[in-house]
């Protein structure tokens, strides 16, 4: 009370000072409500930016965090997108360390049988049928390593890509007939009986190079997991706007684990490697079904065998066939 008469007393007997004193006040007021107030506002900023220095320097399980009533919407939100971005980034790193790891690994184990034979052949104290049988088996290594790199050129090349070029209108029943008889040492070898559904000649538009890779990879999962002396069913049909191809096999099938992950570049369902491959065919597979716009499509059984259907649109001119 006696502070506020002083102040009262003060401002009527001289103006000048009490103005003064207040805005003195004002002055030492606005100054600390303006510090707590910026404080209060630089704070989500810095922690942003701090957050933004971690993970440019690779840590992916950096958050920001959201709470905080005085917080604007566009820090809340830009936090929420940072988080779901960080969260991505850190996705595709152990997307890309176990690719690397894989790779490495599919690369490194072939060349070290190649370097473990070819020691033995050079000893020179093999029989006859010793020395054929590790020939074979660096044959077979090499054609697995060929096979691997074939792969991932493939892949290199489609991978980022959104559309194609080199289409063509051609016979795509005679594309598949052939792709049947390339694979037939293979699927002759394990005794299979096919069953071949191709009762017209359907043309199509499209890049016929990249679809052949489909078919062939196709066919080569079908009997590498066909049972010996198995059964095995290949379709093409016109379907309405569609043509429709199907492979069914009656091997081992898959579990859901397994068909949810057979697209993952380097996957491989037989975690024992007992089986051939390299875990890129069907990552090869799907990229070029969906630059020509079409579906792939996996039922499968663990011990009743697999189906796969791919599904291509046409378009109003490629329902005709070409001019001869």
């Amino acid at each position: 009370m006696l502070r506020v008469g002083f102040l009262s007393e003060n401002f009527y007997e001289n103006p000048a000072v009490g103005i003064s004193i207040l805005l003195f006040i004002s002055t030492i007021i606005g100054l600390i409500v303006t510090r707590v107030a910026g404080k209060l506002m630089l704070n989500p900023i810095c922690e942003m930016l701090a957050s933004m220095k971690k993970l440019a320097g690779g840590d992916f399980n950096v958050r920001i965090g959201n709470s905080g009533l005085l917080r604007p919407k566009e820090l809340r939100d830009f936090s929420e997108e940072f988080n779901a971005m960080a969260k991505e980034l850190g996705s595709i790193e152990i997307l890309r360390s176990d690719f690397v790891n894989n790779f490495s690994h599919e690369f490194k184990t072939p060349i070290v049988s190649l370097r473990g034979f070819a020691k033995l052949l050079k000893k020179g104290n093999l029989s006859n049928d010793e020395r054929q049988e590790y020939l074979d088996i660096i044959i077979s290594e090499s054609d697995r390593l060929a096979a691997l790199a074939t792969n991932v050129l493939n892949l290199s090349k489609i991978e980022n890509r959104t559309s194609f070029s080199g289409h063509s209108l051609f016979n795509l029943s005679e594309q598949i007939r052939r792709t049947i008889l390339i694979t037939e040492l293979k699927w002759s070898e394990k005794r299979l009986e096919l069953e071949v559904d191709i009762k017209e000649d359907i043309y199509f538009l499209g890049n016929p190079e990249l679809l052949s890779q489909v078919w062939v990879n196709l066919l080569d999962n079908a009997v590498k997991f066909s049972y010996q002396s198995g059964k095995l069913r290949i379709r093409l049909l016109n379907y309405n706007d569609c043509v429709v191809f199907k492979v069914e096999d009656f091997g081992c099938g898959m579990d859901e684990e397994i068909k949810a992950h057979i697209f993952d570049k380097f996957y491989q369902g037989d975690r024992s490697r007992s089986t051939e491959g390299n875990g890129l065919g069907m990552t090869v597979v799907k990229k070029i079904v969906s630059l020509h716009k079409g579906e792939i499509l996996v039922e499968s059984r663990p011990s009743q065998g697999t189906i796969v259907t791919i599904t291509l649109p046409k378009q109003a001119n490629e329902k005709q066939k070409p001019l001869l």
